[in-house]
């Protein structure tokens, strides 16, 4: 038996032996989503998907299987007059409007609306991490933690909330920043692990044998979060979880149980705003992608 159970012929799932995992990047996740469309296009369809911060973005147009608005949502969103620049970060909205970003657009009627009966529809189980400001928990939120349409959209933002550029939003009187600041360090290998996986397939952002470094802007970070010492907690310890995930990551593929797709052509940073610099991250991924897919197919076994 594998860890998701086989689906019924009816429903659309064909890799239940492998969990698919989203790295975060903030804007980094153009080119994770040029890698989504060309997952689709070859109909690849994971049964168990999770993604952290900009990987829950990802994770969710990939199970509502939307490549058109995993585009939009990394490449021309940016033009967008309400995206959030200095104006609104003064206001208290953040330097990315979150708000509008994650709650609002996805509506009927909005820049990104989110086909939300298609990803209820979807059997593939789903995982979204955030972090409790105050206690420093990571959480994982399930599909059934993701209903209806605007908790969706408002835990997505939750796990996306960069530290300082973002607000924390409040969920159930808890409020909650990046998830990328928790145990995984914003891979979510733990939670596959911890839901019986042993074969992984991950998107990555960021090229092979980087490693983060201990993080220089501490005492800002200390000022900013002084009355929530597990965030400052999040920050000083995230490079090391981050790079012993990826250590592991580097053990897994060298025995066969990973495959990690990692852009060998990244030119942008988290914050890249130049809608002629996303599309060609976007473009680069698809292309990377569309070059490695055969070799996905085999290592999935389809």
């Amino acid at each position: 038996m594998t860890p998701v159970d086989a689906p019924d012929e009816t429903l659309d799932c064909n890799v239940t032996d492998t969990a698919l995992i989203w790295e975060g990047g903030g804007m980094r996740a153009a080119y994770s989503s040029g890698a989504l469309t060309t997952m689709l296009a070859h109909d690849i369809h994971f049964a168990w998907v999770a993604g952290i911060s900009a990987g829950s973005s990802c994770t969710c147009n990939y199970v509502s299987r939307d490549a058109a608005r995993a585009r939009r949502s990394f490449v021309e969103l940016a033009a967008h007059p309400n995206f959030g620049d200095l104006k609104t970060f003064v206001r208290g909205q953040g330097l990315f409007n979150a708000e509008w970003i994650y709650e609002q657009t996805g509506l009927e009627g909005q820049a990104l609306p989110f086909d939300y009966a298609t990803f209820l529809a979807n059997p593939a189980q789903v995982r979204i991490g955030a972090l409790k400001a105050r206690t420093g928990e990571t959480v994982y939120w399930r599909k059934e933690d993701l209903q209806p349409l605007a908790t969706l959209m408002r835990k997505v933002r939750a796990s996306s909330t960069m530290p300082i550029l973002m607000p924390m939003p409040e969920i159930d009187g808890e409020l909650y920043v990046d998830g990328a600041l928790g145990t995984s360090g914003g891979i979510a290998l733990d939670a596959a692990q911890a839901d019986g996986f042993e074969r992984f397939f991950v998107v990555a952002t960021r090229p092979r044998g980087f490693r983060h470094r201990q993080e220089r802007k501490l005492k800002v970070y200390a000022q900013y979060y002084r009355n929530y010492p597990a965030v400052i907690e999040g920050m000083v310890d995230r490079w090391r979880h981050y790079n012993a995930t990826l250590d592991e990551l580097d053990d897994l593929e060298a025995s066969g149980k990973a495959y990690v797709f990692r852009p060998v052509d990244m030119r942008i940073a988290n914050g890249e705003r130049r809608i002629d610099r996303l599309d060609a991250a976007f473009q680069a991924g698809r292309i990377q992608s569309a070059g490695e897919v055969c070799r996905w197919k085999e290592f999935l076994g389809l």
